[in-house]
Parts: C-alpha cells; structure tokens; sequence
C-alpha cells in the first residue's frame, strides 16, 4: 500500500493553513449560489405575501417563461452579483467553522458522529449569517418585481437611507432560525449518505453529488415555512401593504402569513426551492471535497492517490 493509499483527503494535514480552508469553501460559495441563481430568483418571487398581478405565478416553469418574455432572461440574474461578493468570504468563513468544530468534536474519524455533525453545520451557519445576511437582503430587493434598483451600490444605498442599518439584519434571527437546524440536517445527513455511500473514505464525486444533493433537498424541505417569514420581511420595504412594511420578528410574519394565506401559505416557494438547493448543495460539496483533495494532493508532492 503507498502512502497515498494510506492518507485520508478528508482530513487536511496538520501544517495546512487557515487560508486553505478558506479559499475551497470560497469556491465551493460562489459555485454554488451563482449557478442557480435564476431558480433562486424565482423562489423569491413565488414567496412574496403580496404580489403584483404581474408576478402571480403557477409554477416555476410558468414563472420562468413569464419573466423571461415579459422582463427579459436577464431579470433573473439581477442581483447575482451581491450573492457573489457575499458568498465567497461568507462560505470561506463557514466551511472554516464546519472544519474546526468537526475536528474539536472527532467527527472527521470513523463510524456516524450525528451530534458533531449537526453541531458542526449549525456553527457553521451562525458564522456564515452574520456575514452574508446584509447581501441576502439586497438580493432579494433586486430580485422582486418591479425593483427599480440599477445595481446592489444602489440598493445598499437607497434601503441605509430610508430604513436605516437595521434594514440589513432584520431578518437575521430569523435567517438563524432556518440555517441553524437547515445546516444541522444538510451536514448530517451529508455526512451519513458519504459514509454510506464510500466506506473506504477515498476521493470520490459521485460519492459527493449524490449525498450533496439529498442532503440539500432534504434540509430545504424542511425549513421552506421559516424562509417564507424571512422572504417577507427581507423585502417588507417593497411591500405597500402597511401591515407588512411594519412586520417585526418571525413571529409576527408567521402570523400574518397565516392569517392572510392559512398552513398553505408556509409552502409557498417550496418546489424552486428544493429544485435550487438540491443542486446547488451537490454543486457547494463537489466543488469543497475537490478543494480538500487537491491540497491533499499537493501535501503528498503530487502524488497521485492510487484506488
């Protein structure tokens, strides 16, 4: 058996440093939200409470022919790039996080550690929301019909002025209250489908893909009704509906969705979403591990890991 037989890619060598963790979750990031961008887009608008006639939709396909006809296939990037410039530090700082607490914890050794994974992807998510919520917010403003904004600067600027900072992180419990037990469930059932799926622990894609992209859609399934309330009041200064510009607090935009549009009301945006996150997650895990085993390989002096 050579050495690179007996060396596991998943667990980065001792002397790599912070930066490598870093850079592979900032390609992982902006791989991931860039490339599903437009069902993102669509998802957004499928959960707005109150909509324009013009942004009643039926279903995602519905939803993309309408917009690309009557708006142009552009309007479905707007606002690619705040995801862009937030995802990369926000997903470097996340994976960092994830790593950390999976080593602290023993979660990268052998057999099913389900707690350090879960405890592993909720700090990961704190971490990750605290940067990334303020661009999630100007997304979502570019993203919703009728958005006047020319670019995220002018966003960024137009929503300081008239609702001040606290625009920005409004929506951040909430945010927390989804990504905590999203990120929980998407890193343990990751983790579990990989060791399932790949015993031996070596570098395998398919292996990554296909966990990836159940735990992606298994996570966002189950925390569609909590990212309906942070939709609502992420875009509340669009609304001009008075009950929801004035919306605090998920517990409020629970409410009010339920009273206006009942338990269905919390399934609003839930096929986009999981057609978005299933391959997206795919997408964010493929894109890490290949990170993690390119500077496993590199650790070894390039030599090739032997199947």
């Amino acid at each position: 058996m050579t050495q690179a037989d007996e060396y596991d890619y998943e667990a980065l060598p001792e002397n790599s440093s912070v930066f490598a963790h870093l850079m592979a979750g900032a390609f992982a990031g902006v791989a991931e939200h860039a490339v599903m961008y437009p069902v993102d887009s669509i998802k957004t608008r499928m959960q707005i409470l109150q909509p324009t006639p013009q942004a009643v939709y039926s279903g995602v396909i519905n939803a993309a022919s309408r917009i690309s006809t009557t708006e142009g296939a552009r309007t479905l990037w707007r606002g690619v790039n705040s995801v862009i410039m937030g995802a990369g530090p926000a997903h470097a700082l996340h994976f960092a996080t994830l790593e950390f607490v999976q080593d602290a914890l023993g979660d990268n050794g052998a057999g099913h550690h389900h707690f350090a994974a879960a405890a592993s992807g909720a700090c990961g998510a704190i971490a990750h929301d605290a940067l990334m919520n303020p661009f999630d917010v100007i997304k979502q403003r570019m993203q919703v019909h009728g958005s006047v904004y020319r670019s995220i600067l002018e966003c960024a600027s137009k929503v300081y002025r008239a609702e001040g900072l606290r625009a920005f992180y409004i929506s951040y419990p909430t945010t927390l209250s989804i990504t905590i037990p999203c990120q929980a469930i998407q890193v343990t059932t990751y983790e579990y489908l990989r060791k399932v799926l790949n015993p031996s622990g070596q570098y395998d894609p398919m292996t990554h893909v296909m966990a990836g992209g159940v735990a992606g859609a298994v996570a966002a399934a189950a925390t569609t009704p909590l990212d309906v309330a942070k939709t609502l009041l992420q875009t509340r200064g669009e609304s001009k509906d008075i009950r929801i510009r004035n919306c605090n607090g998920l517990f409020e935009a629970a409410r009010l969705i339920y009273q206006r549009q009942g338990l269905a009301g919390f399934a609003k945006g839930l096929q986009p979403r999981v057609l978005s996150h299933m391959p997206s997650t795919a997408i964010c895990w493929s894109v890490y591990e290949y990170g993690k085993f390119l500077m496993s390989r590199e650790s070894l002096d390039k030599q090739p890991i032997m199947t």
